[in-house]
């Protein structure tokens, strides 16, 4: 019999999940409960309740080819990084090609997820949903939660002694949407990750003052990296990703603060982190350094007291007058449609194997995409967690023992200092690669570059030192695409085709020449590069 899959949130997540589902011969039912796809890249002048918002000038922080599905580029005309419609309207095509809307139940909500009572015996699941008013129950042979963790505002207003006598105007993040709301006013931003850095830009640009308070500062770069390429497609290689977790970690931190340094000095610009043992998101931003060294922006310590119309800052006896105060102070998340007992979150933790699967659970019939922060694109990573899991549905993967994935969620959890390569200021945040290599191991798609460089050198060639683009995974075992070593090779020519926009000189390399070697010539300012995977 078909294994019938309910899939909870047609965003990113959910979308590749249905497709996985049909590769692998299950049948995937998706609820959404609003009444379109897309998720988080969606934009609505409003925001919607229990779904991501984003304000309208987003743009994307990975490149196209690195943030493409592993057997859907994206056309070549499109630009390089994306605005959130640009990705929106990616999602639409890869949702036709498919087929998948079909599979969509929209304006549908979940209200419950239960196990049936003979779970130990099928794994099956009762699903409650809510539509038109209407509720109604069905029975599902597994589950697939892909609601992501951009809901629910982390808005800790206790931590801000005085915020309640504050006269002035303030919000979360997540209800940002335009910057005229900042227009001849005095504007604080607390919180330095990308959200509050583009907002705090925006503002800058109406607004009579704007200043940023940071207690941990940042590492800041740009999207346009060494000779013009895409950052990502410079950090994310294999070549590079062997140098990074060969090198004792205090040399790794020391070539990071190095490498970021060279665009400018952060200790001047009053941005250096302050704890450099552990590497945050870094912000990706084209315009922060220009803001600061103009006086648009002045970047400040941890906030003191918020008093009526004015804050102080930590070390600093001068009152600063505000009018707004923007908390840029992130997500927490939760599952309110499942019981504690299947998936317990607490201090934004969750006890997941591999960060997808409950270990408890007498059949994995229920899993968790998305719920991870690469330091990359984000639609690689749930793309292959969503393979590896509807796999684990046909049987044809296992799960190791539950005491073997309880050590391991456990030793997650400790968060240590590593030894070697980078390590994280979060549990969710992860090296990208390790991670995507390790499940497309599971389920038998990594490349083995010594098998290429003897039957396809070429190619070898570009999946060790280039790019480490998606389509990697698609090169050999359970789902192949035969246009995988295509896409590889003109992965290029679809990166500079948007920006090559003249007659090219007749003298000039191709494209492929001073890349190929340039890790090989630059190694330490290659390696220094490693905040991003």
């Amino acid at each position: 019999m078909v294994k019938r899959v309910a899939i909870i949130g047609a965003g990113v997540s959910g979308l590749t999940s249905i497709k996985c589902c049909l590769d692998e011969g299950l049948e995937p039912t998706c609820f959404e409960r609003s009444d379109d796809i897309g998720g988080l890249w969606r934009f609505t002048e409003h925001v919607e309740d229990g779904r991501p918002s984003l304000y309208k000038s987003v743009v994307s922080n990975t490149c196209k080819e690195m943030s493409a599905f592993t057997d859907f580029p994206y056309p070549e005309d499109f630009p390089v990084f994306l605005s959130n419609s640009q990705v929106l309207e990616y999602l639409r095509m890869y949702a036709k090609h498919f087929g998948l809307l079909k599979h969509i139940q929209f304006k549908t909500t979940v209200i419950s997820v239960r196990k049936c009572p003979d779970f130990s015996a099928t794994g099956q699941w009762a699903i409650v949903t809510e539509s038109n008013g209407k509720q109604e129950s069905s029975v599902f042979d597994a589950v697939m939660v892909c609601i992501g963790y951009l809901s629910d505002p982390s808005l800790p207003l206790e931590s801000f002694p005085g915020i309640e006598t504050f006269q002035g105007e303030y919000f979360h993040s997540r209800y940002y949407k335009h910057p005229d709301v900042f227009e001849g006013k005095k504007v604080l931003v607390i919180g330095m990750g990308n959200s509050g850095v583009d907002i705090a830009i925006e503002a800058s640009r109406v607004a009579k003052k704007v200043m940023i308070s940071t207690g941990r500062g940042a590492w800041v770069i740009s999207r346009v990296f060494d000779n013009g390429y895409p950052w990502d497609m410079v950090f994310l290689t294999r070549f590079m990703n062997v140098i990074r977790n060969s090198l004792p970690g205090p040399i790794t931190t020391w070539l990071v603060a190095h490498r970021t340094s060279q665009w400018f000095d952060h200790a001047n610009y009053g941005l250096i982190p302050k704890d450099r043992d552990v590497i945050r998101e870094p912000v990706l931003n084209d315009d922060l350094p220009g803001c600061i060294i103009t006086g648009k922006i002045t970047i400040k310590p941890s906030l003191k007291e918020i008093k009526e119309n004015s804050v102080m800052f930590q070390n600093s006896p001068t009152e600063e007058p505000v009018d707004v105060i923007v908390f840029a102070t992130g997500y927490k998340f939760s599952f309110p449609f499942l019981e504690e007992s299947v998936v317990k979150v607490e201090k934004k933790q969750a006890s997941l194997y591999k960060y997808i699967f409950p270990p408890h659970l007498e059949k994995p019939t229920l899993a968790v995409v998305g719920l991870i922060k690469p330091f990359g694109a984000v639609m690689p990573v749930v793309e292959i967690q969503a393979r590896w899991v509807t796999r684990i549905f046909n049987g044809l993967c296992q799960l190791p023992p539950v005491s073997t994935m309880v050590e391991e969620i456990n030793e997650t959890k400790k968060n240590k200092i590593r030894w070697f390569g980078l390590s994280y200021d979060e549990i969710l945040k992860t090296d990208c690669l390790v991670y995507i290599d390790e499940l497309a191991s599971l389920i038998g798609t990594k490349p083995s570059v010594l098998a290429l460089l003897f039957k396809d050198p070429i190619l070898a060639m570009k999946v060790f030192f280039g790019p480490c683009t998606a389509y990697q995974y698609r090169l050999t075992g359970p789902g192949k695409w035969d246009g995988a070593r295509n896409a590889i090779l003109t992965q290029w020519e679809r990166t500079v085709k948007p920006t090559r926009t003249r007659v090219k000189p007749p003298w000039e390399l191709p494209t492929d020449v001073p890349r190929l070697f340039l890790p090989l010539l630059s190694l330490p300012v290659w390696d220094s590069s490693t905040l991003s995977c």
